[in-house]
């Protein structure tokens, strides 16, 4: 392992920032990414791409969920999204280039780019993405469920470190514009030859998968698993991973 992914995988991840609905700390907010700052924690965040094609910190594609708004992330513009407030909290919507400002390098940062499935893997807006991740003074990753993303970002920067996000691909509403035959690729990684991902960050209720563990047997890389809410779940992790995505405990704990 690099030492740039060394670093990474160093300290556990926490999902979308140290997080509590409850107590009116909503994920991917700037409250939630200090939370883990203080706690000296890694961050995963999501983001997804404005008309504008900017990297908006936001889960879902669509904002009624979470935030004061409504319709889908794509079809407005950053200057127009980072007004809207989260409909718990203080905490507006914020922009990539704000969480960089925010962590200055203090944790590390994993970016999850959330894919539209579009049949130009959002060539602009991952290439952004990386440019941003590049030019950041600090240990950062990029990692996508999508395998086209992958290989747009490998093409551009080879060098911004990369991870394929994948779990057993069972039929259900995450792959419902997946064949039979996607699902079995993302399944066992079979893209690996034109993704060449630096890590594989697999659903941790679907360890052990054939897939992941050859890819570590046979070239080293290294498992972040995702996402560990449970004691059992984190004894999972311990014998089939590397490195934890967690939510809802205190690791250090």
């Amino acid at each position: 392992m690099s030492p740039e992914l060394a670093a990474i995988f160093a300290r556990p991840i926490a999902h979308r920032g140290y997080h509590d609905a409850n107590n009116g700390i909503i994920e991917n907010t700037p409250t939630a990414i200090q939370q883990a700052v203080d706690k000296d924690f890694g961050i995963e965040v999501d983001v997804q791409q404005t008309s504008d094609g900017e990297a908006l910190v936001f889960h879902d594609d669509e904002l009624d969920r979470l935030a004061d708004g409504s319709g889908p992330v794509s079809g407005r513009s950053s200057a127009d999204l980072v007004k809207l407030q989260m409909r718990t909290g203080t905490d507006h919507l914020w922009l990539l280039q704000d969480l960089f400002d925010l962590v200055d390098g203090r944790v590390p940062l994993v970016v999850e780019i959330k894919s539209l499935l579009r049949r130009d893997a959002q060539g602009d807006f991952v290439r952004r993405v990386v440019d941003q991740v590049d030019a950041y003074r600090g240990p950062a990753c990029i990692k996508t469920f999508d395998p086209d993303m992958l290989a747009v970002a490998k093409a551009h920067n080879n060098s911004v470190l990369r991870g394929i996000v994948a779990d057993a691909a069972r039929p259900g509403p995450d792959y419902t514009r997946h064949s039979r035959m996607d699902r079995f690729i993302l399944r066992h990684l079979l893209h690996f030859p034109r993704t060449s991902p630096h890590f594989i960050s697999y659903g941790v209720n679907d360890l052990p998968s054939p897939g992941p563990s050859m890819m570590k047997k046979v070239f080293k890389t290294p498992i972040m698993t995702w996402t560990v809410r449970t004691p059992g779940q984190l004894e999972v992790a311990k014998r089939f991973a590397d490195q934890i995505v967690f939510e809802g405990f205190d690791p250090d704990q």
